[in-house]
Protein backbone atom coordinates (compact mmCIF):
# COMPACT_ATOMS: atom_id res chain seq x y z
CA UNK A 1 0.00 0.00 0.00
CA UNK A 2 1.18 3.30 -1.27
CA UNK A 3 2.02 5.91 1.60
CA UNK A 4 1.76 9.33 0.11
CA UNK A 5 2.55 12.33 1.92
CA UNK A 6 3.33 15.96 1.51
CA UNK A 7 3.49 16.93 -2.34
CA UNK A 8 2.23 13.77 -3.64
CA UNK A 9 -1.12 14.29 -2.09
CA UNK A 10 -1.88 17.95 -3.13
CA UNK A 11 -0.77 17.17 -6.63
CA UNK A 12 -3.33 14.33 -6.61
CA UNK A 13 -5.66 16.73 -4.75
CA UNK A 14 -4.91 19.54 -7.85
CA UNK A 15 -5.91 16.86 -10.46
CA UNK A 16 -9.23 15.80 -8.36
CA UNK A 17 -10.40 19.62 -8.06
CA UNK A 18 -9.58 20.53 -11.39
CA UNK A 19 -11.64 17.51 -12.86
CA UNK A 20 -14.41 18.34 -9.99
CA UNK A 21 -14.84 21.56 -11.27
CA UNK A 22 -15.08 20.74 -15.12
CA UNK A 23 -17.79 17.67 -13.95
CA UNK A 24 -19.34 19.98 -11.86
CA UNK A 25 -20.02 22.74 -14.63
CA UNK A 26 -20.97 20.43 -17.39
CA UNK A 27 -23.95 19.36 -14.79
CA UNK A 28 -24.78 22.71 -14.27
CA UNK A 29 -25.09 23.48 -17.96
CA UNK A 30 -26.46 20.54 -18.89
CA UNK A 31 -29.63 21.12 -15.73
CA UNK A 32 -29.61 24.52 -17.64
CA UNK A 33 -30.02 23.04 -20.86
CA UNK A 34 -32.72 20.98 -20.03
CA UNK A 35 -34.68 24.13 -18.36
CA UNK A 36 -34.48 25.81 -21.36
CA UNK A 37 -36.16 23.18 -23.52
CA UNK A 38 -38.24 21.58 -21.20
CA UNK A 39 -39.84 25.24 -19.80
CA UNK A 40 -39.03 27.32 -22.91
CA UNK A 41 -36.78 29.82 -20.74
CA UNK A 42 -34.99 32.88 -22.74
CA UNK A 43 -30.94 31.99 -22.86
CA UNK A 44 -29.59 32.99 -19.85
CA UNK A 45 -32.78 32.74 -17.55
CA UNK A 46 -33.30 30.70 -14.77
CA UNK A 47 -36.47 28.64 -13.79
CA UNK A 48 -36.89 29.86 -10.37
CA UNK A 49 -36.60 33.69 -11.25
CA UNK A 50 -39.34 33.45 -13.69
CA UNK A 51 -42.76 35.29 -12.18
CA UNK A 52 -44.91 32.57 -14.01
CA UNK A 53 -44.61 29.37 -16.41
CA UNK A 54 -45.11 30.55 -19.77
CA UNK A 55 -47.87 27.38 -20.25
CA UNK A 56 -49.90 25.28 -17.82
CA UNK A 57 -48.49 22.55 -19.85
CA UNK A 58 -44.89 22.62 -18.64
CA UNK A 59 -46.74 21.96 -15.00
CA UNK A 60 -46.37 18.51 -16.09
CA UNK A 61 -42.44 18.04 -16.47
CA UNK A 62 -41.65 17.17 -12.78
CA UNK A 63 -44.37 14.38 -13.42
CA UNK A 64 -42.17 13.44 -16.32
CA UNK A 65 -39.54 13.71 -14.88
CA UNK A 66 -40.72 11.42 -11.73
CA UNK A 67 -41.79 8.69 -14.62
CA UNK A 68 -38.29 9.07 -15.55
CA UNK A 69 -36.77 8.32 -12.13
CA UNK A 70 -38.99 5.36 -11.52
CA UNK A 71 -38.05 3.68 -14.24
CA UNK A 72 -34.36 4.08 -12.86
CA UNK A 73 -35.76 2.60 -9.60
CA UNK A 74 -37.37 -0.33 -11.46
CA UNK A 75 -33.82 -0.73 -13.35
CA UNK A 76 -31.70 -0.51 -10.66
CA UNK A 77 -34.45 -3.10 -8.51
CA UNK A 78 -34.15 -5.68 -11.38
CA UNK A 79 -30.10 -5.69 -11.47
CA UNK A 80 -30.62 -5.55 -7.68
CA UNK A 81 -28.40 -2.88 -6.68
CA UNK A 82 -27.97 -1.68 -3.01
CA UNK A 83 -28.76 1.66 -2.06
CA UNK A 84 -25.86 3.67 -3.53
CA UNK A 85 -23.05 5.28 -0.52
CA UNK A 86 -22.36 8.96 -0.54
CA UNK A 87 -18.85 11.00 0.76
CA UNK A 88 -20.16 11.16 4.28
CA UNK A 89 -20.96 7.56 4.19
CA UNK A 90 -17.67 6.32 2.67
CA UNK A 91 -15.35 8.27 5.27
CA UNK A 92 -17.47 6.91 7.80
CA UNK A 93 -17.49 3.46 6.83
CA UNK A 94 -15.48 1.92 4.44
CA UNK A 95 -12.55 4.19 4.29
CA UNK A 96 -13.50 6.73 1.64
CA UNK A 97 -14.08 3.54 -0.89
CA UNK A 98 -16.81 4.82 -3.36
CA UNK A 99 -18.15 2.80 -6.16
CA UNK A 100 -18.18 4.46 -9.89
CA UNK A 101 -21.31 2.89 -10.33
CA UNK A 102 -22.76 4.59 -7.33
CA UNK A 103 -21.45 7.63 -8.27
CA UNK A 104 -23.21 7.31 -12.11
CA UNK A 105 -26.66 6.90 -10.25
CA UNK A 106 -26.96 9.34 -8.17
CA UNK A 107 -25.54 12.23 -10.63
CA UNK A 108 -27.81 10.82 -13.07
CA UNK A 109 -31.39 10.59 -11.28
CA UNK A 110 -29.95 14.47 -9.35
CA UNK A 111 -29.65 15.60 -12.94
CA UNK A 112 -33.19 14.13 -13.73
CA UNK A 113 -34.98 15.30 -10.64
CA UNK A 114 -33.65 19.07 -11.18
CA UNK A 115 -34.09 19.23 -14.60
CA UNK A 116 -37.13 18.21 -14.88
CA UNK A 117 -38.18 20.79 -12.24
CA UNK A 118 -38.40 19.08 -8.96
CA UNK A 119 -37.48 21.26 -5.91
CA UNK A 120 -34.44 19.76 -5.15
CA UNK A 121 -30.79 20.52 -5.56
CA UNK A 122 -27.94 19.64 -7.23
CA UNK A 123 -25.36 19.76 -4.85
CA UNK A 124 -25.31 16.15 -3.72
CA UNK A 125 -24.77 15.14 -7.26
CA UNK A 126 -21.64 17.87 -7.25
CA UNK A 127 -20.40 15.96 -4.04
CA UNK A 128 -21.15 12.61 -5.55
CA UNK A 129 -18.96 13.04 -8.74
CA UNK A 130 -16.28 14.85 -7.03
CA UNK A 131 -16.10 12.57 -4.43
CA UNK A 132 -16.37 9.25 -6.76
CA UNK A 133 -13.38 10.51 -8.67
CA UNK A 134 -11.33 10.79 -6.07
CA UNK A 135 -11.74 7.65 -4.63
CA UNK A 136 -11.21 5.70 -7.37
CA UNK A 137 -7.88 7.71 -7.91
CA UNK A 138 -6.60 7.03 -4.83
CA UNK A 139 -7.94 3.01 -4.71
CA UNK A 140 -6.15 2.73 -8.22
CA UNK A 141 -2.70 4.51 -7.11
CA UNK A 142 -3.55 1.60 -3.69
CA UNK A 143 -3.35 4.79 -1.21
CA UNK A 144 -3.22 4.24 2.57
CA UNK A 145 -6.92 4.91 4.19
CA UNK A 146 -6.19 8.08 5.88
CA UNK A 147 -4.84 9.34 2.35
CA UNK A 148 -8.50 7.98 0.61
CA UNK A 149 -10.62 9.54 2.75
CA UNK A 150 -8.76 12.90 2.47
CA UNK A 151 -8.72 12.69 -1.31
CA UNK A 152 -12.80 12.01 -1.12
CA UNK A 153 -13.02 15.23 0.81
CA UNK A 154 -10.92 17.32 -1.37
CA UNK A 155 -13.37 16.10 -4.58
CA UNK A 156 -16.10 17.33 -2.32
CA UNK A 157 -14.61 20.29 -1.77
CA UNK A 158 -13.36 21.20 -4.96
CA UNK A 159 -16.95 20.52 -6.25
CA UNK A 160 -18.70 22.94 -3.88
CA UNK A 161 -16.04 25.29 -4.76
CA UNK A 162 -17.10 25.34 -7.92
CA UNK A 163 -20.54 25.33 -7.33
CA UNK A 164 -20.41 28.07 -5.72
CA UNK A 165 -17.13 29.92 -6.92
CA UNK A 166 -16.26 30.05 -3.13
CA UNK A 167 -12.50 27.97 -2.40
CA UNK A 168 -13.08 28.94 1.22
CA UNK A 169 -16.41 27.27 1.59
CA UNK A 170 -15.77 24.28 -0.66
CA UNK A 171 -12.53 23.68 1.83
CA UNK A 172 -14.28 23.73 4.89
CA UNK A 173 -17.22 22.06 3.52
CA UNK A 174 -14.67 19.52 2.66
CA UNK A 175 -12.92 19.79 6.58
CA UNK A 176 -17.19 19.60 8.20
CA UNK A 177 -19.01 17.25 6.20
CA UNK A 178 -16.48 15.04 4.56
CA UNK A 179 -13.59 14.10 6.59
CA UNK A 180 -15.05 14.95 9.49
CA UNK A 181 -11.92 17.18 11.22
CA UNK A 182 -9.36 20.21 10.23
CA UNK A 183 -5.81 19.93 10.98
CA UNK A 184 -3.02 21.34 9.64
CA UNK A 185 -1.84 17.93 7.58
CA UNK A 186 -4.91 18.23 5.62
CA UNK A 187 -5.15 21.64 4.83
CA UNK A 188 -2.91 22.00 1.56
CA UNK A 189 -4.60 19.43 -0.26
CA UNK A 190 -7.92 20.69 0.58
CA UNK A 191 -7.38 23.85 -0.16
CA UNK A 192 -5.08 23.03 -3.54
CA UNK A 193 -9.09 21.04 -4.51
CA UNK A 194 -11.31 23.96 -3.45
CA UNK A 195 -9.09 26.28 -5.76
CA UNK A 196 -8.36 24.51 -8.46
CA UNK A 197 -12.14 23.66 -9.03
CA UNK A 198 -13.19 27.26 -8.92
CA UNK A 199 -10.67 28.46 -11.16
CA UNK A 200 -11.40 24.91 -13.61
CA UNK A 201 -15.29 26.16 -13.43
CA UNK A 202 -14.63 29.65 -14.28
CA UNK A 203 -12.29 28.79 -17.31
CA UNK A 204 -15.23 26.17 -18.09
CA UNK A 205 -18.10 28.44 -18.71
CA UNK A 206 -19.19 28.13 -14.70
CA UNK A 207 -22.01 30.74 -13.46
CA UNK A 208 -20.62 32.57 -10.30
CA UNK A 209 -22.96 32.79 -7.59
CA UNK A 210 -22.41 36.59 -6.05
CA UNK A 211 -25.43 37.93 -4.04
CA UNK A 212 -25.55 42.00 -4.53
CA UNK A 213 -25.64 43.84 -1.11
CA UNK A 214 -25.28 47.26 -1.88
CA UNK A 215 -26.01 50.02 0.61
CA UNK A 216 -25.79 48.01 4.17
CA UNK A 217 -26.00 50.13 7.14
CA UNK A 218 -23.41 49.44 10.01
CA UNK A 219 -23.95 46.85 11.91
CA UNK A 220 -24.25 47.57 15.91
CA UNK A 221 -23.82 45.84 19.30
CA UNK A 222 -27.74 46.21 19.95
CA UNK A 223 -28.58 44.29 17.13
CA UNK A 224 -26.38 40.88 17.82
CA UNK A 225 -29.05 39.65 20.32
CA UNK A 226 -31.72 39.84 17.65
CA UNK A 227 -29.48 38.29 15.04
CA UNK A 228 -28.52 35.57 18.02
CA UNK A 229 -32.43 34.58 18.15
CA UNK A 230 -32.74 34.43 14.37
CA UNK A 231 -30.08 31.58 14.78
CA UNK A 232 -32.15 30.33 16.90
CA UNK A 233 -35.30 30.16 14.93
CA UNK A 234 -32.66 28.90 11.89
CA UNK A 235 -31.60 25.82 13.97
CA UNK A 236 -35.43 24.78 15.00
CA UNK A 237 -37.06 25.55 11.70
CA UNK A 238 -33.95 23.11 10.25
CA UNK A 239 -34.99 20.34 12.37
CA UNK A 240 -38.92 21.11 11.57
CA UNK A 241 -38.11 20.74 8.33
CA UNK A 242 -36.33 17.60 8.43
CA UNK A 243 -38.66 15.94 10.45
CA UNK A 244 -41.29 17.08 7.82
CA UNK A 245 -39.84 15.29 5.18
CA UNK A 246 -39.06 12.14 7.03
CA UNK A 247 -42.94 12.26 7.68
CA UNK A 248 -43.80 13.32 4.42
CA UNK A 249 -41.47 10.30 3.44
CA UNK A 250 -43.47 8.05 5.24
CA UNK A 251 -46.61 9.16 4.22
CA UNK A 252 -45.73 8.12 1.09
CA UNK A 253 -44.27 5.03 1.71
CA UNK A 254 -47.51 4.15 3.47
CA UNK A 255 -49.44 4.76 -0.42
CA UNK A 256 -50.55 1.57 -1.54
CA UNK A 257 -48.16 2.11 -4.70
CA UNK A 258 -45.10 0.90 -5.74
CA UNK A 259 -42.21 3.25 -5.17
CA UNK A 260 -41.42 3.49 -8.85
CA UNK A 261 -44.67 5.00 -9.13
CA UNK A 262 -44.27 7.77 -6.19
CA UNK A 263 -42.22 10.40 -7.83
CA UNK A 264 -44.94 10.54 -10.48
CA UNK A 265 -47.56 11.22 -7.92
CA UNK A 266 -45.22 13.81 -6.18
CA UNK A 267 -44.22 15.39 -9.50
CA UNK A 268 -47.93 16.11 -10.23
CA UNK A 269 -47.98 17.72 -6.70
CA UNK A 270 -44.85 19.70 -7.36
CA UNK A 271 -46.08 20.99 -10.68
CA UNK A 272 -49.21 22.14 -9.49
CA UNK A 273 -47.27 23.96 -7.29
CA UNK A 274 -45.46 25.69 -9.58
CA UNK A 275 -48.39 26.89 -11.04
CA UNK A 276 -48.56 29.32 -8.16
CA UNK A 277 -45.04 30.43 -8.46
CA UNK A 278 -42.30 29.07 -10.22
CA UNK A 279 -39.85 30.09 -7.65
CA UNK A 280 -40.73 26.60 -6.23
CA UNK A 281 -39.19 24.84 -8.49
CA UNK A 282 -35.82 23.16 -9.19
CA UNK A 283 -33.22 24.34 -6.62
CA UNK A 284 -33.47 27.87 -6.42
CA UNK A 285 -31.06 30.02 -7.86
CA UNK A 286 -32.59 32.06 -9.55
CA UNK A 287 -35.10 32.23 -6.79
CA UNK A 288 -32.64 33.37 -4.16
CA UNK A 289 -31.30 36.39 -6.16
CA UNK A 290 -34.52 37.59 -7.31
CA UNK A 291 -35.56 37.93 -3.22
CA UNK A 292 -32.06 39.76 -2.47
CA UNK A 293 -32.90 42.15 -5.63
CA UNK A 294 -36.21 42.75 -4.60
CA UNK A 295 -38.43 43.66 -1.66
CA UNK A 296 -41.62 41.85 -1.10
CA UNK A 297 -44.54 42.38 1.90
CA UNK A 298 -44.87 39.73 4.81
CA UNK A 299 -47.40 37.65 3.10
CA UNK A 300 -45.82 36.92 0.26
CA UNK A 301 -42.50 36.18 1.46
CA UNK A 302 -44.78 33.51 4.09
CA UNK A 303 -46.30 32.14 1.20
CA UNK A 304 -43.36 31.72 -1.10
CA UNK A 305 -41.50 30.20 1.98
CA UNK A 306 -44.59 27.84 2.81
CA UNK A 307 -45.21 26.38 -0.96
CA UNK A 308 -41.10 25.94 -1.52
CA UNK A 309 -41.19 24.15 1.71
CA UNK A 310 -43.91 21.83 0.85
CA UNK A 311 -41.95 21.43 -2.69
CA UNK A 312 -38.69 20.69 -1.12
CA UNK A 313 -40.72 17.80 1.31
CA UNK A 314 -43.05 16.24 -1.17
CA UNK A 315 -39.96 15.99 -3.62
CA UNK A 316 -37.70 14.23 -1.55
CA UNK A 317 -40.69 12.75 0.23
CA UNK A 318 -41.55 10.84 -3.02
CA UNK A 319 -38.05 10.09 -3.81
CA UNK A 320 -36.64 12.23 -5.87
CA UNK A 321 -32.94 12.66 -6.09
CA UNK A 322 -31.05 15.57 -4.44
CA UNK A 323 -30.65 17.61 -1.33
CA UNK A 324 -31.92 20.30 0.83
CA UNK A 325 -28.75 21.80 0.07
CA UNK A 326 -29.83 25.02 -1.78
CA UNK A 327 -32.57 24.66 -0.61
CA UNK A 328 -32.47 25.23 2.95
CA UNK A 329 -30.55 28.69 1.69
CA UNK A 330 -33.34 29.63 -0.34
CA UNK A 331 -35.66 28.68 2.82
CA UNK A 332 -33.11 30.77 5.07
CA UNK A 333 -33.07 33.62 3.15
CA UNK A 334 -36.99 34.17 3.30
CA UNK A 335 -37.13 33.53 6.90
CA UNK A 336 -34.37 36.09 7.34
CA UNK A 337 -36.53 38.56 5.67
CA UNK A 338 -39.61 37.56 7.23
CA UNK A 339 -38.15 37.90 10.79
CA UNK A 340 -36.40 41.43 10.04
CA UNK A 341 -40.47 42.25 8.53
CA UNK A 342 -41.97 41.02 11.75
CA UNK A 343 -38.88 43.19 13.68
CA UNK A 344 -40.00 45.97 12.04
CA UNK A 345 -43.27 45.85 14.19
CA UNK A 346 -42.54 44.69 17.24
CA UNK A 347 -39.49 46.71 17.51
CA UNK A 348 -38.89 49.23 15.09
CA UNK A 349 -35.68 50.96 17.02
CA UNK A 350 -33.60 47.69 16.77
CA UNK A 351 -33.42 48.73 12.82
CA UNK A 352 -32.83 45.19 11.21
CA UNK A 353 -31.86 45.38 7.81
CA UNK A 354 -33.93 42.62 5.87
CA UNK A 355 -30.90 42.21 3.47
CA UNK A 356 -28.43 41.54 6.33
CA UNK A 357 -31.58 39.01 7.94
CA UNK A 358 -31.56 37.29 5.21
CA UNK A 359 -27.55 36.38 4.85
CA UNK A 360 -28.35 35.66 8.95
CA UNK A 361 -31.28 33.57 8.27
CA UNK A 362 -29.97 32.03 5.17
CA UNK A 363 -26.52 30.36 6.92
CA UNK A 364 -28.37 29.86 10.28
CA UNK A 365 -31.10 27.57 8.49
CA UNK A 366 -28.50 25.93 6.18
CA UNK A 367 -26.00 24.85 9.37
CA UNK A 368 -28.88 23.77 11.12
CA UNK A 369 -29.83 21.42 7.72
CA UNK A 370 -26.49 20.74 5.66
CA UNK A 371 -23.94 21.04 8.87
CA UNK A 372 -20.91 23.06 9.33
CA UNK A 373 -20.89 26.26 10.61
CA UNK A 374 -17.82 27.96 9.29
CA UNK A 375 -18.71 26.33 5.90
CA UNK A 376 -21.64 28.49 5.73
CA UNK A 377 -20.28 32.06 7.30
CA UNK A 378 -17.27 31.01 4.25
CA UNK A 379 -20.29 30.99 1.84
CA UNK A 380 -21.84 34.09 3.07
CA UNK A 381 -18.21 36.36 3.07
CA UNK A 382 -17.70 34.95 -0.51
CA UNK A 383 -21.08 35.44 -2.34
CA UNK A 384 -21.66 39.00 -0.46
CA UNK A 385 -17.74 39.91 -0.72
CA UNK A 386 -18.62 41.76 2.87
CA UNK A 387 -16.41 41.07 5.51
CA UNK A 388 -18.84 43.32 8.23
CA UNK A 389 -21.30 40.48 7.99
CA UNK A 390 -18.96 37.53 9.32
CA UNK A 391 -18.73 38.24 12.79
CA UNK A 392 -22.61 38.25 13.19
CA UNK A 393 -23.25 35.31 10.66
CA UNK A 394 -20.76 33.00 12.41
CA UNK A 395 -22.36 34.24 15.42
CA UNK A 396 -25.88 32.89 14.58
CA UNK A 397 -24.40 30.27 12.97
CA UNK A 398 -22.89 28.97 15.86
CA UNK A 399 -26.10 29.25 17.90
CA UNK A 400 -28.17 27.65 15.30
CA UNK A 401 -25.46 24.61 15.43
CA UNK A 402 -25.68 24.41 19.16
CA UNK A 403 -29.13 24.38 19.52
CA UNK A 404 -29.33 21.39 16.36
CA UNK A 405 -26.89 19.31 18.25
CA UNK A 406 -28.11 19.53 21.41
CA UNK A 407 -31.97 18.73 20.94
CA UNK A 408 -31.66 16.88 17.54
CA UNK A 409 -28.00 15.26 17.04
CA UNK A 410 -28.06 15.43 13.60
CA UNK A 411 -27.90 17.24 9.89
CA UNK A 412 -29.72 16.03 6.97
CA UNK A 413 -27.52 13.34 5.68
CA UNK A 414 -27.02 11.69 9.47
CA UNK A 415 -30.53 11.77 9.94
CA UNK A 416 -31.44 10.19 7.00
CA UNK A 417 -28.40 7.65 7.79
CA UNK A 418 -30.16 7.05 10.81
CA UNK A 419 -33.90 6.42 9.20
CA UNK A 420 -31.79 3.61 7.80
CA UNK A 421 -30.91 2.07 10.99
CA UNK A 422 -27.03 3.61 10.86
CA UNK A 423 -24.78 5.36 13.61
CA UNK A 424 -23.37 7.91 11.86
CA UNK A 425 -23.15 11.20 13.30
CA UNK A 426 -20.65 12.94 11.04
CA UNK A 427 -17.68 12.00 9.04
CA UNK A 428 -15.33 11.67 11.33
CA UNK A 429 -13.54 7.54 10.85
CA UNK A 430 -15.74 4.79 12.46
CA UNK A 431 -15.10 2.29 10.09
CA UNK A 432 -12.18 0.80 12.00
CA UNK A 433 -14.13 0.37 14.78
CA UNK A 434 -16.45 -2.22 12.53
CA UNK A 435 -13.56 -3.82 11.37
CA UNK A 436 -12.21 -4.80 14.95
CA UNK A 437 -14.17 -7.25 15.66
CA UNK A 438 -14.62 -9.70 18.35
CA UNK A 439 -13.84 -12.77 16.22
CA UNK A 440 -10.37 -11.15 15.55
CA UNK A 441 -9.81 -9.85 19.25
CA UNK A 442 -11.15 -13.68 20.79
CA UNK A 443 -8.66 -16.18 22.03
CA UNK A 444 -9.91 -19.31 20.97
CA UNK A 445 -7.99 -21.82 23.66
CA UNK A 446 -11.22 -22.21 25.47
CA UNK A 447 -11.05 -24.46 28.68
CA UNK A 448 -14.97 -26.48 28.89
CA UNK A 449 -16.75 -28.79 31.39
CA UNK A 450 -19.76 -30.35 31.50
CA UNK A 451 -22.71 -28.31 33.15
CA UNK A 452 -24.00 -31.91 35.26
CA UNK A 453 -20.78 -32.13 36.89
CA UNK A 454 -21.13 -31.79 40.68
CA UNK A 455 -19.11 -29.04 42.67
CA UNK A 456 -17.13 -31.82 44.22
CA UNK A 457 -16.21 -33.28 41.06
CA UNK A 458 -15.45 -29.56 39.90
CA UNK A 459 -13.05 -28.76 42.72
CA UNK A 460 -11.11 -31.81 42.33
CA UNK A 461 -10.50 -31.22 38.42
CA UNK A 462 -10.05 -27.82 38.65
CA UNK A 463 -7.95 -26.78 41.82
CA UNK A 464 -8.20 -23.02 42.78
CA UNK A 465 -5.59 -21.26 40.87
CA UNK A 466 -5.11 -23.88 38.17
CA UNK A 467 -7.65 -21.42 36.00
CA UNK A 468 -10.27 -18.22 36.72
CA UNK A 469 -12.84 -18.92 34.65
CA UNK A 470 -14.32 -21.91 32.83
CA UNK A 471 -17.35 -22.11 30.76
CA UNK A 472 -19.90 -24.44 31.41
CA UNK A 473 -21.50 -26.98 28.41
CA UNK A 474 -25.12 -28.40 28.30
CA UNK A 475 -26.16 -31.65 27.41
CA UNK A 476 -25.92 -30.63 23.93
CA UNK A 477 -22.53 -28.95 23.60
CA UNK A 478 -23.88 -25.55 24.05
CA UNK A 479 -22.86 -22.46 26.12
CA UNK A 480 -25.01 -22.77 29.33
CA UNK A 481 -22.67 -20.42 31.77
CA UNK A 482 -19.40 -18.71 33.34
CA UNK A 483 -17.96 -20.40 35.87
CA UNK A 484 -15.45 -18.17 38.34
CA UNK A 485 -13.21 -20.40 39.73
CA UNK A 486 -12.62 -18.79 42.62
CA UNK A 487 -16.26 -18.77 43.66
CA UNK A 488 -16.99 -22.23 43.07
CA UNK A 489 -14.44 -23.42 45.46
CA UNK A 490 -15.70 -20.76 48.18
CA UNK A 491 -19.63 -21.92 48.16
CA UNK A 492 -20.61 -24.59 50.64
CA UNK A 493 -21.05 -27.52 48.33
CA UNK A 494 -24.91 -28.91 48.74
CA UNK A 495 -24.96 -32.46 48.31
CA UNK A 496 -25.48 -33.42 44.54
CA UNK A 497 -25.10 -30.02 43.26
CA UNK A 498 -24.10 -29.23 40.10
CA UNK A 499 -21.63 -26.48 38.90
CA UNK A 500 -24.81 -24.92 36.40
CA UNK A 501 -26.45 -23.48 39.76
CA UNK A 502 -23.06 -21.32 40.54
CA UNK A 503 -22.81 -20.22 36.71
CA UNK A 504 -22.95 -16.80 35.44
CA UNK A 505 -23.78 -14.70 32.74
CA UNK A 506 -26.16 -17.47 31.14
CA UNK A 507 -27.55 -14.89 28.69
CA UNK A 508 -24.64 -12.76 28.08
CA UNK A 509 -22.65 -14.23 25.32
CA UNK A 510 -20.52 -12.59 22.29
CA UNK A 511 -20.44 -13.91 18.64
CA UNK A 512 -17.24 -12.90 16.41
CA UNK A 513 -19.31 -10.58 14.03
CA UNK A 514 -19.55 -8.45 16.96
CA UNK A 515 -17.69 -4.96 16.53
CA UNK A 516 -15.72 -3.17 19.57
CA UNK A 517 -18.28 -0.73 20.53
CA UNK A 518 -21.06 -3.62 20.25
CA UNK A 519 -19.29 -5.70 22.49
CA UNK A 520 -18.15 -3.00 24.96
CA UNK A 521 -21.73 -2.13 25.53
CA UNK A 522 -22.38 -5.79 26.26
CA UNK A 523 -19.67 -6.07 28.52
CA UNK A 524 -20.86 -2.82 29.85
CA UNK A 525 -24.84 -4.11 30.72
CA UNK A 526 -23.76 -7.66 31.58
CA UNK A 527 -20.94 -6.42 34.71
CA UNK A 528 -18.57 -9.13 33.35
CA UNK A 529 -14.65 -9.05 32.97
CA UNK A 530 -14.66 -12.01 30.32
CA UNK A 531 -17.47 -13.59 28.39
CA UNK A 532 -17.87 -16.48 25.71
CA UNK A 533 -17.59 -16.19 22.29
CA UNK A 534 -19.98 -18.36 20.25
CA UNK A 535 -20.70 -18.78 16.70
CA UNK A 536 -24.47 -17.45 16.81
CA UNK A 537 -26.92 -16.78 19.30
CA UNK A 538 -29.26 -19.42 18.05
CA UNK A 539 -26.84 -22.50 18.67
CA UNK A 540 -24.42 -20.99 21.02
CA UNK A 541 -21.37 -23.03 20.44
CA UNK A 542 -18.68 -22.06 21.81
CA UNK A 543 -15.42 -20.58 19.34
CA UNK A 544 -13.97 -18.36 22.12
CA UNK A 545 -13.63 -16.34 25.10
CA UNK A 546 -12.80 -12.50 25.30
CA UNK A 547 -11.79 -9.95 28.54
CA UNK A 548 -13.06 -6.67 28.86
CA UNK A 549 -9.30 -5.73 29.22
CA UNK A 550 -7.95 -6.97 26.19
CA UNK A 551 -11.07 -4.97 24.14
CA UNK A 552 -10.53 -1.74 25.88
CA UNK A 553 -6.44 -2.01 25.47
CA UNK A 554 -7.01 -2.68 22.03
CA UNK A 555 -9.59 -0.35 21.20
CA UNK A 556 -7.40 1.94 23.00
CA UNK A 557 -4.65 1.29 20.31
CA UNK A 558 -6.62 1.38 17.50
CA UNK A 559 -8.13 4.66 18.49
CA UNK A 560 -4.42 6.18 19.10
CA UNK A 561 -3.59 4.80 15.78
CA UNK A 562 -6.87 7.00 13.80
CA UNK A 563 -5.56 10.03 15.74
CA UNK A 564 -2.13 9.98 14.48
CA UNK A 565 -3.47 9.32 10.88
CA UNK A 566 -5.95 12.65 10.91
CA UNK A 567 -2.76 14.62 12.62
CA UNK A 568 -0.54 13.19 9.60
CA UNK A 569 1.59 11.70 12.29
CA UNK A 570 3.77 8.51 11.68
Amino acid sequence: MLEARGIVVVLLAALVGTVSGMLVTAMSQAVQWLHWLLFGLPPGARLSAMFSLSSPVQAAMPAIGGILLGLTFIWLRKHRFRTPVDPIEANALYGGRMSLTDTAIITVQTMISSGFGASVGLEAGYTQVGSGLASRLARLLRLRRNDVRVLVGCGAAGAIAAAFDAPLTGAFYGFELIIGIYSIANLAPVMTAAICASLSAEFFGGVPFPLELAGLPQLTASQYLPFILLGLLGGAVSIAIMQLVTLVERLFAGLSVDSSVRPVIGGCAVGLLGLITPQVLSSGHGALHREFAMNYGLGVLASVFLLKLAASAISLGSGFRGGLFFASLFLGALLGKIFAGAMAFVSPATGIDPAVAAVVGMTSLAVGVVGGPLTMTFLALESTRDLTLTGVVLTASIMAAMLVRETFGYSFSTWRFHLRGETIRSAQDIGWMRSLTVGLMMRKDVRMVDASMTLAEFREQVPLGSAQRIVALDAEGRYAGMLIVAELHSEPAEPGSTVLTLARFKDAVLVPAMNVQSAAETFRRAGAEELAVVEDFDDRVVVGLLTEGHLLRRYAEELDKARRDLSGEG
